[in-house]
């Protein structure tokens, strides 16, 4: 580990007349660091798409060649989650956060500026792969912050937050590449403007962020907030190895492979509903494209409120257990999913209140068994065990939601593809109930 890298040794601990407000200013401080920093990870994990067009008009490739070239954002990420959240495990967020933004837009930028890094398909899918695995810098160190500065018992409604960085950031990269376009009148101004926007919230990161409140001379956050999981041992305050995090920790926990599991068919249900409503309205409901276009858009906002929900639901009403709230949102989404396949194309609010049903309900799980796989291991095994379970999620449920979905319906129609969504969702409820007394036992003081 390079030596800038590496966590902050612990500081002589603050007097007791400043720790508080200390405490309150600096966890108000990281929160903003690390939404911002986040948020502009997409501008250089989304801007690609936004050039696509213009790699077809000006250098004539096909939508099959650039979807291939798309497909190694994915294939890297979902790699980069699980094994750059063991270096992340292991190093100071502060800057692990900000080298990884740094190195995202300098490929964009790098993308924007060399004629030869769109020169063909197989040097866009190297770079794209290389984009997607530092884009793997990002949620990893966010996720170990938060464990550290953030009780248990107030997770589910902190990262419900943060993590609408995800819809911050995947709105404002539009209107960044329409603005690079306008101010440099190139159409690659949409690969390198947002790349150079990025770069600047890197430094935002560096100044706001801090690794732990030990470094800061402050105690650690279940001392402060009096906040113990029943599994807490004052010894978790130190650094582990990379054996002892995937082999004692990740590796024999159970529970987080059953989490991991259920995530993967979370996946399938958010994105096999997503990925193919424009699709599914217009050929089976009888929408227009314009019409399918916007009634897809509304599900990534009805995302905002019922994220947030979610996370407070298991904060305030569950009293930190995460397994319940998932359970209850699945099977919602379960019963929305049958009205948005049943229903007849002449009822089309019908179908769009389903729909956006769905939006409301399915981006709150994703978030939860984010946060409940960082609850299950101590913290310093935060970003490992949040990879595995993203692991599963782009790996597994990201493949099945497009190639399998896709192939599906060819070959025996909308109604078989539906069938295995609300398959999904009864699987996704199964392996989250497997650690239904085991997070109860966790938390029972």
């Amino acid at each position: 580990m390079l030596n800038f890298l590496k966590p902050p040794k612990h500081k002589e601990l603050l007097p007791a007349d400043r720790i508080d407000p200390e405490y309150k200013k600096l966890r108000i401080q990281v929160f903003i660091g690390i939404f911002l920093g986040y948020a502009a990870y997409y501008f250089v994990r989304k801007n690609f798409s936004f050039a696509v067009k213009d790699l077809q008009d000006t250098l004539g490739y096909s939508k099959a060649e650039l979807g291939f070239a798309m497909s190694a954002i994915s294939i890297a990420y979902g790699l980069s989650k699980f094994v750059m959240g063991n270096v992340s495990d292991r190093s100071n967020a502060r800057y692990f956060l900000a080298i990884g933004l740094v190195l995202s837009s300098l490929t964009m930028i790098f993308m924007g500026f060399s004629p030869f890094a769109t020169s063909s398909v197989a040097i866009m899918f190297i770079l794209l792969f290389i984009n997607g695995w530092v884009q793997g810098m990002g949620w990893p160190p966010c996720g170990r912050v938060v464990v550290h500065w953030f009780s248990i018992k107030e997770r589910g409604t902190t990262m419900s937050i943060w993590n609408l960085a995800h819809n911050v950031g995947g709105f404002l990269v539009g209107p960044l590449a329409i603005l690079g376009v306008e101010l440099f009148v190139d159409w690659q101004a949409r690969l390198y403007f947002p790349g150079l926007v990025a770069m600047l919230f890197a430094l935002i990161v560096i100044l706001f962020v801090r690794d732990t409140p030990q470094s800061c001379g402050l105690p650690p956050i279940e001392k402060y907030k009096n906040d113990y999981p029943k599994t807490y041992e004052e010894s978790q305050e130190q650094e582990f190895t990379a054996k002892e995090i995937f082999f004692k920790y990740v590796f024999n926990n159970r529970l987080l492979w059953f989490i991991a599991i259920a995530n993967a068919f979370v996946y399938l249900v958010r994105n096999g509903i997503i990925n193919w409503a424009p699709t599914f309205l217009q050929e089976a409901k009888g929408f227009s494209s314009a019409e399918a276009a916007w009634s897809a858009s509304v599900y990534e906002l009805a995302a905002i409120p019922g994220t947030i929900l979610c996370g407070i639901m298991s904060d305030k009403l569950f009293k930190g257990r995460r397994a319940p709230v998932t359970i209850i949102f699945m099977a919602v989404t379960f019963l929305a999913v049958l009205l948005y396949w049943l229903t007849p194309g002449d009822n089309p609010w019908v179908i769009n209140i389903a729909l956006w049903t769905i939006g409301f309900l399915i981006y709150g799980p994703v978030m939860l068994i984010g946060v409940q796989a960082l609850d299950l291991v101590p913290k310093k095994a935060a970003g490992t065990a949040a990879g595995l379970t993203g692991l599963f999620g782009y790996f597994i449920g990201d493949m099945l939601a497009n190639a399998a979905l896709g192939g599906l319906v060819d070959k025996s129609g909308w109604d078989a593809s539906f069938e295995m969504i609300l398959a999904s969702s009864v699987l996704a409820i199964i392996f989250t109930a497997f650690t239904w007394n085991r997070e109860k036992e966790i938390l029972n003081r």
